[in-house]
């Protein structure tokens, strides 16, 4: 049997990209393939637990909404906690770096590349259903090779209010400038929870 690497299960709503509000999930797998230097989430090794044991967790919450994240996610996703999920009524979003393929039975996939800020970062995946870009400064990349639905751009959290600020006004001016692109704020900071 399977034992899944997790860091974290809880209920709240998603804060980020286009299902920004929507009550959710949240499956933290604990470690990542990447080393981020703007890396603000905790993916260390709590527990691991069996597919059966996370779709439980999972179903003990009204949401149908189930987000897979990290760390990194396609490290550690298989078909058979897919199927489990589904099997108790979830629809599944996947949040990765891109850097190895996924399951086909995702539902959603947001794909946040990390290849702008580390040199073995580089996508495999050439299709998601949201492409979200976090926001440094730095250029930003077409990534005219991965079709996609939706483009964000999501201005870094720095911690310094004034280097914010910065960030979010280029990011506000790049978007306007290129109207394929919108802007995603990170709501669960805005409003004060997980």
């Amino acid at each position: 049997m399977t034992r899944y690497p997790i860091n974290e299960i809880f209920y709240s709503l998603q804060g980020e990209g286009y299902h920004a509000g929507t009550p959710a999930v949240f499956i933290r797998f604990a470690g990542c393939n990447l080393k981020c230097a703007f890396c603000d989430t905790d993916h260390r090794l709590r527990q691991t637990m069996s597919a059966a044991e996370i779709a439980a967790a999972a179903a003990a919450h009204p949401a149908r909404h189930v987000v897979l994240t990290g760390g990194e996610p396609s490290l550690f996703v298989t078909d058979e906690l897919l199927t489990r999920l589904h099997a108790a009524g979830k629809f599944i979003a996947v949040e990765t770096n891109g850097t190895h393929p996924l399951p086909e039975s995702v539902d959603w996939i947001t794909l946040s590349p990390k290849d702008p800020f580390l040199p073995d970062a580089t996508p495999v995946l050439t299709r998601c259903d949201e492409l979200k870009c976090v926001y440094t400064g730095l250029p930003v990349p077409a990534y005219a090779h991965i079709a996609t639905r939706h483009r964000f751009l999501q201005p870094c959290d720095t911690g310094d209010k004034t280097h914010d600020r910065r960030l979010l006004d280029e990011a506000t001016d790049f978007c306007l400038r290129h109207p394929e692109w919108r802007i995603s704020l990170q709501l669960h900071k805005i409003i004060g929870i997980r």
